[in-house]
């Protein structure tokens, strides 16, 4: 009798074990919450604060969507883009760095021109140099600051050089827009050349110097969507954002003209 107690308790010990075992391999099987889709998005550095709020919209109104920026030179990001790195829409701060990349044929769809751009100079509040107008950017003893030649800005930059008949001697060529302009705020040049909505969002930090030349200069900004993204539907949706009326309204209020 007593073999058979044991029995019946070693028994039953043992479904016990299994049946733990099995509540275990039910807790860890289910599910978490669903997973975020995050949209890459590319965008040249000029664009990064409209940009940002635009995308905190865009993920308001698409649940388990988050947005992504990556925001840097126009021309990084498309080298970026032509080694692989995971983008979902582009947006250029000119058409001839967007034009690079239809050229790899890395385009998701045609670009879709959404805003312009015009240079002016920045320099330190107080404007310690006496900057008048773009003559000024040639005395020897200023410290200039510009975009490098391959970045929009740069390439604007050479555009109202050579309109002007001019030369710079720049101290600095940055590789991006927001490079130039942290140089002036901080007091590290005299004058830089950057965006005129560069100088609205820097306030009270610079003062803007506008000159006639720089008409000649306007850079169109572009937007597409990017071949094979992972998230192509939701990219098309952003762009949509971002060339639609409340787009619009939004660049205009940070100093972005119509293209």
């Amino acid at each position: 009798m007593k073999s058979l107690a044991r029995l019946t308790a070693a028994a039953a010990g043992i479904v016990l074990l299994v049946a733990g075992c099995g509540s275990t391999e039910s807790t860890t099987s289910t599910p978490s919450t669903a997973e975020t889709v995050t949209l890459q998005v590319f965008a040249a550095a000029s664009l990064q604060e409209p940009f940002e709020e635009l995308g905190d919209q865009f993920a308001s109104e698409h649940e388990g969507v988050s947005v992504q920026f990556n925001v840097a030179g126009s021309s990084t990001l498309v080298e970026q883009i032509r080694q692989g790195a995971p983008a979902d829409v582009f947006a250029s701060a000119d058409t001839a760095t967007m034009d690079k990349l239809v050229a790899s044929g890395l385009q998701g769809a045609d670009p879709v021109a959404f805003a312009a751009n015009t240079l002016m100079i920045a320099v330190p509040a107080g404007n310690p140099a006496a900057v008048t107008a773009l003559e000024s950017l040639t005395e020897a003893d200023l410290n200039l600051v510009v975009c490098a030649p391959e970045v929009p800005c740069g390439a604007a930059t050479e555009t109202v050089e050579e309109v002007a008949g001019l030369e710079f001697a720049p101290v600095s060529e940055e590789q991006s827009v927001t490079d130039v302009l942290n140089k002036v705020t901080s007091g590290e040049a005299d004058a830089g050349l950057v965006y005129a909505t560069d100088v609205q969002k820097a306030g009270d930090a610079v003062e803007g110097i506008a000159f006639p030349e720089s008409a000649r200069a306007v850079n169109t900004y572009p937007i597409t969507t990017v071949k094979d993204a992972e998230n192509a539907a939701l990219g098309q949706e952003f762009v949509d954002l971002v060339t639609g009326e409340t787009g619009q309204q939004l660049l205009a209020g940070y100093g972005f003209a119509r293209p």
